[in-house]
């Protein structure tokens, strides 16, 4: 019973982890540096940092929802 719970502790870091790391990626390619204004790297960097988290946490959330949904229909089949 507890390892379950560990496993979906793991799981769900991972995911957030995942999730982050690809909106991070995607906003570094969006060229976001840009839009603000020059000679601000380091208040730029520290927000797409926190868009990252912020996106990343809701796409995971989402996924994590998502896979509990089809873990649960298993239960109208037994």
């Amino acid at each position: 019973m507890t390892q379950s719970f560990g496993i979906n502790g793991l799981f769900t870091l991972l995911s957030h982890l995942v999730f982050i790391i690809m909106v991070w990626r995607t906003l570094i390619a969006l060229r976001f540096d840009k839009i603000l204004k020059p000679n601000r790297v380091r208040e730029s960097q520290l927000l797409l940092f926190f868009v990252a988290v912020a996106l990343g946490y809701l796409v995971s959330s989402c996924f994590l929802s998502l896979v509990q949904a089809v873990r649960d229909m298993t239960y109208l089949i037994k």
